[in-house]
C-alpha cells in the first residue's frame, strides 16, 4: 500500500468518525434542550414566547457544532492537504 492510498484510507475513516461523533453529540443536546424547554413551558405557559425564542437560538448554536463537523469531514475527503504533500513527496522520490 503506497502513501497516497494510506492517506486516503485514514482520511475516509477519520471523516466517518467525525460525522458519527459530531452528529451524536448535537442530537443528544438538542433533545435535552427541547425536553427542558417543553417542561419549562408546561410549568410557565405565560413565558412560552420567551422560552421558545431562547430555545431556537440555543438549537441553532448546538446545530452549528454538527455543521462544523460536516465541513471538516468534507475537507478531509475532498480537499485533504496531506494528500497533495504525499503526492509531491512521491514524485520527488521517483524522479524529480
Amino acid at each position: 500500500m503506497d502513501a497516497a492510498t494510506l492517506i486516503a484510507v485514514v482520511s475516509i475513516l477519520t471523516a466517518g468518525l467525525t460525522i458519527a461523533i459530531g452528529s451524536i453529540g448535537p442530537a443528544l443536546a438538542e433533545g435535552r434542550a427541547a425536553a427542558q424547554a417543553l417542561q419549562a413551558i408546561a410549568q410557565q405557559p405565560d413565558a412560552a414566547n420567551t422560552i421558545t425564542r431562547t430555545l431556537f437560538v440555543s438549537l441553532a448554536m448546538i446545530e452549528s457544532t454538527a455543521i462544523y463537523c460536516f465541513v471538516v469531514a468534507m475537507i478531509l475527503i475532498f480537499a485533504n492537504p496531506f494528500a497533495n504533500r504525499a503526492i509531491e513527496a512521491a514524485s520527488q522520490g521517483v524522479g524529480g
